[in-house]
């Protein structure tokens, strides 16, 4: 009976991990994507004066920008913190699944 358990359970973590890994694969490329919004907006504020008002709107929104990163970078640690326990859970599934069928095939 365990076996089938443990089967269902590590079909079920590995759905968890795969879609964990989609995620994480999402937000990298969001990160990629914002740090070339922010690139592009230093290098089309570089030809106006720092007292500009079109530079203040500029520095603003790359502010922004780095907030929002840092929101996305939080976001893939904890991601990927839930990963690894997924993983761990996967092993020790794996491990009583092994452990199972020695036990039920051993005479």
């Amino acid at each position: 009976m365990g076996v089938i358990t443990d089967t269902i359970r590590m079909h079920y973590l590995t759905n968890v991990k795969m879609d964990l890994e989609f995620k994480i694969q999402l937000v990298t490329q969001n990160r990629m994507e914002l740090t070339e919004a922010c690139n592009d907006l230093m290098q089309v504020g570089s030809d106006y004066d720092s007292d500009n008002p079109i530079m203040k709107t500029l520095n603003q929104r790359q502010q922004k920008l780095k907030i929002l990163e840092q929101k996305l970078e939080h976001q893939m640690e904890q991601y990927q913190i839930r990963l690894k326990m997924v993983e761990t859970e996967l092993g020790s599934c794996k491990q009583r699944i092994d452990k199972n069928i020695q036990e039920a095939f051993s005479y």
